[in-house]
């Protein structure tokens, strides 16, 4: 239901459309700031005799402040409100509500009154409602004073932040170059992208979304661009069934693996079968392919002769990949211009499965201008330091602007992409929206995750998952097996392979819950 992540512009238009439409901002500032009232009353308790805090800038949220401040008063709180800009300055429905509010006998202060001694207005409770998700820039210096005020008296108050904390962009999450640290946000309507970024939990807290009225016409109309990643996505795997036969699950083929990179690709092939791939071969140059299967007997072989990857190894690779559903290929197989050419010419095969590119497989064929040869029914796996190598730019630029990267990438390639890294990146060259994980976990932060990762999204498509949603069930799955494990390895010291042994217990935790929520609403 909260899946939409519309951009700060796309809410903009989501608020003018709906006053077209005959729903005025007046309204909607009314809806948002009871919606604020219920949060504040689940979260603090009876609000009566509290002293409450609420800073009011001269937009929209600054009405929602001053709305709100009404409320807390007509619940017997004693609501005081620090205004920014003179009152006279406040416009349209904004002033509107702050007229009313005083007429209703909500107390004002100017906030040069307030910041020459904050320490004297400590409240049990500070509502942040100073800037909005329309903010852009940085801070001007009375509103750094502001959010650091709030900052000092909110470690002995409870923190609320209406829409979004003040100083953190609605966009990217994070601080420009401060923010209030809330302790509850609660947003309206839909979160905004940064807000659920991982970065920008420190200053968020705990994200309530309240819905305050936008007609679902005017959703559906202007769609926003991005997307929460969610456990509904999981709702896409196949069912568990009785009859359920090896066959069903799909035939894997992973390519991959060198003589100093041999663990990378029977990582990828416990991922593929920990995801329920049916079958599973790796496929490697007969010079180190015992090397890397160690002896596992759960994956097949498929020695290629030779001692290095090349072309010349594909009349022997030719009669498996018609009897597979997919190809996981790149993880351990190094960088050589001979490579390269094998890998192009594999692509080029007619008939050929849809295929998870990871790793060396991508930087390969980027080398050889090959990237293109990929279709709309392969997934794209880089980490940002690949992501960098194939956009001739820096690791650090890739984070730093994490979806002007991936627009760049979809360029390359109408296959679907995975930008891996804190607040993974999905997305794919059709009008679908961008995916957003929210995930943040430490026990992915280990050599060897991604190639899990590259094999689980190799097993999902084996099944006939689409390729978009494979790929954000997949790093949905990946991201619960790193949640499952903090509780195994709370200091981390988890290895790659206990990612892929956790994927089964991710997927059954999923199908738990969906049982408990039918139960629920029995």
């Amino acid at each position: 239901m909260f899946s939409a992540l519309p951009t700060p512009a796309e809410m903009s238009v989501w608020d003018k459309e709906a006053a077209k439409l005959g729903l005025p901002g007046f309204t909607l500032m009314e809806n948002a700031s009871r919606e604020a009232l219920h949060v504040l009353e689940e979260h603090a308790g009876p609000l009566e005799g509290k002293r409450i805090l609420l800073l009011m800038g001269a937009g929209n949220n600054g009405g929602d402040a001053a709305c709100l401040a009404r409320h807390l008063a007509d619940a017997h709180a004693e609501p005081l409100v620090i205004h920014s800009r003179p009152l006279t300055k406040a416009k349209g429905e904004t002033g509107r509500h702050v007229r009313l509010a005083r007429r209703c006998g909500v107390r004002f202060c100017p906030a040069s009154a307030f910041l020459r001694s904050p320490e004297r207005f400590q409240p049990d409770i500070l509502v942040d409602g100073l800037l909005g998700t329309g903010f852009s820039g940085t801070l001007r210096p009375l509103e750094s004073e502001l959010v650091r005020a709030a900052n000092a008296l909110g470690l002995h108050a409870l923190v609320l932040a209406l829409d979004i904390p003040s100083g953190l962009s609605g966009l990217f999450g994070r601080p420009q170059p401060e923010a209030v640290r809330a302790n509850i946000t609660v947003t309206f309507e839909a979160a905004k992208p940064g807000l659920i970024l991982p970065e920008a939990s420190q200053y968020v807290g705990q994200l309530t979304v309240r819905r305050i009225g936008i007609p679902g016409c005017v959703r559906h109309l202007f769609p926003a661009s991005f997307e929460k990643l969610e456990p509904g996505c999981l709702d896409a795997l196949p069912p568990v069934s009785a009859f359920s036969h090896k066959g069903k699950g799909g035939h894997v083929l992973i390519l991959g693996g060198s003589g100093r990179f041999p663990g990378a690709p029977r990582l990828a092939a416990m991922g593929a079968l920990r995801s329920g791939a049916g079958l599973v071969t790796l496929g490697a140059p007969e010079a180190f392919i015992d090397i890397i299967r160690g002896g596992c007997p759960d994956i097949m072989r498929l020695p290629l002769p030779g001692d290095s990857w090349e072309p010349s190894l594909l009349p022997a690779l030719c009669p498996l990949p018609p009897r597979c559903t997919a190809l996981a290929v790149g993880p351990g197989m190094g960088r050589s211009e001979k490579a390269a050419d094998f890998l192009t010419k594999l692509l080029e095969l007619p008939g050929r499965p849809p295929a998870v590119i990871d790793a060396d497989a991508l930087i390969n064929l980027a080398s050889a201008d090959a990237l293109a040869l990929t279709t709309e029914h392969d997934i794209l796996t880089p980490h940002p330091g690949e992501a960098a190598m194939l956009l001739n730019s820096t690791a650090g630029d890739v984070q730093g602007q994490r979806f002007a990267a991936l627009e760049e990438l979809k360029k390359l390639s109408p296959a679907v992409w995975i930008l891996k890294g804190e607040g993974t990146l999905i997305s794919s060259g059709n009008s679908a929206p961008t995916a957003i994980s929210p995930y943040a976990e430490p026990n992915l932060a280990i050599g060897g995750s991604g190639d899990v990762l590259a094999g689980c999204a190799a097993a999902l498509l084996a099944q006939g998952i689409p390729p978009r949603d494979a790929a954000k069930c997949a790093v949905l799955l990946h991201a619960l097996a790193g949640e499952q494990l903090q509780k195994r390895f709370p200091c981390r010291g988890n290895t790659a392979s206990d990612i892929a042994d956790a994927i089964p217990e991710a997927a059954a935790m999923h199908r738990i819950r969906q049982e408990q929520a039918k139960q629920a609403e029995l």
